[in-house]
């Protein structure tokens, strides 16, 4: 399988095959021990924190909560707010690890053989219903633990960085951009986005080959431009249709004397008759 995705890769991307070249054969296997509710606890205590200051915490946790083993859902739910505090969480952080246990209980977030049983966006779209679990988080949970072949974190910063050095650009691709130019490494955009934390490793050691074409990313609409393309539209539209009631309500104003000058020659006929009539 392995051979199959390198060739695959080499076959529709040229950088990306001198990358492979160079980092070797794929190496990426899923944890078999596969926990959602401690994998995404886990990655909770570690949001903005080093990993030496999150693993201190998540072993206080352990200790306080858990009694030394990893704790349930339930224990999570049941400590007091004072010793998740105690244990180095935010409030923050302690209302989003209450909200992963409670939806854990839920079904939500469910075991790992129900989650191998859901699809990929299936999977993004329950998970980021968890206060504190966003669309990284739950890639990652996809590529490491669950082992799934065609997922590319395009906002994870070493997958960005790694495209960067490999092909040469002096600035980081915008995560749409990336997103664009990886459909041609589909299905296995998980195996390229492994290769791509490799070329930062090979760049550290001074041994990434260098880009042999210069790539050109697709250019992408970006989101504040298409509004304010919308924007000016209907601006635009608006004073178009004020121009026109403007002239329609001129076109009325020219029209009002003919109006009443036709309405008081009715007038006047009529009492001509009414006159002739008596007489």
């Amino acid at each position: 399988m392995s051979e199959l995705i390198v060739n695959h890769l080499s076959k529709v991307d040229r950088v990306l095959a001198g990358l492979i070249r160079a980092a070797g054969p794929y190496r990426l296997a899923p944890d078999p021990d596969c926990q959602p509710f401690q994998v995404l606890a886990q990655a909770i205590a570690h949001q903005q924190l080093n990993g030496t200051a999150a693993n201190t915490i998540l072993k206080r946790f352990v200790t306080s909560v858990g009694s030394g083993a990893f704790p349930t859902p339930q224990l999570v739910l049941a400590a007091p707010v004072e010793t998740l505090r105690a244990a180095g969480f935010s409030f923050s952080k302690i209302a989003s690890l209450k909200d992963l246990a409670a939806n854990t209980v839920a079904g939500v977030v469910p075991d790992c053989q129900t989650l191998m049983q859901l699809t990929d966006s299936e999977i993004i779209a329950r998970l980021t219903e968890v206060r504190g679990i966003g669309r990284w988080t739950v890639e990652m949970l996809l590529v490491f633990q669950l082992g799934r072949p065609d997922v590319l974190p395009v906002d994870d910063f070493g997958v960005r960085n790694g495209f960067r050095l490999a092909y040469g650009l002096r600035k980081m691709p915008a995560p749409r951009a990336l997103a664009a130019y990886g459909e041609r490494w589909g299905p296995y955009r998980t195996a390229a986005a492994w290769y791509l934390w490799r070329a930062v490793e090979l760049e550290r050691r001074g041994i990434l080959p260098e880009p042999p074409e210069r790539v050109r990313l697709p250019r992408v609409p970006r989101v504040r431009r298409v509004i304010r393309a919308i924007k000016a539209h209907l601006k635009k539209a608006k004073r178009r249709k004020a121009v026109l009631q403007a002239a329609q309500a001129k076109k009325a104003d020219l029209r009002k004397p003919l109006r009443l000058a036709a309405r008081r020659a009715r007038v006047a006929v009529t009492k001509a008759k009414s006159t002739r009539g008596r007489t």
